[in-house]
């Protein structure tokens, strides 16, 4: 009886959540009308912000490189401070 119980519960839990999900995304139309009127009431006419320059320059990598040089220091400076001590002794 367990080898049907636990297929059956997600099978379940499964079609409950798509469902679900089916009844929050689904939006009833009024036939007739485009806008409802009580939609109509909440849209406000904005203006475009203005377009602002963006500064940054295409394909820089100077700033990635810079990181790549530091995290590549704190790697490897303590590793050449403690080489004695992980070299074999023969």
């Amino acid at each position: 009886m367990k080898r049907l119980i636990r297929p059956a519960i997600l099978l379940l839990l499964s079609l409950l959540i798509a469902l679900f999900s089916t009844a929050v995304t689904y939006v009833a139309k009024r036939p007739g009308s485009a806008l409802s009127t009580t939609a109509a009431y909440f849209l406000q006419v904005t203006p475009t912000p203005p377009v602002e320059e963006d500064r940054s320059v295409i394909g820089s990598t100077d700033g990635i490189v810079v990181m790549g040089g530091v995290i590549t220091l704190i790697v490897l400076i303590p590793i050449l401070l403690r080489w004695k001590d992980w070299a074999p002794t023969d």
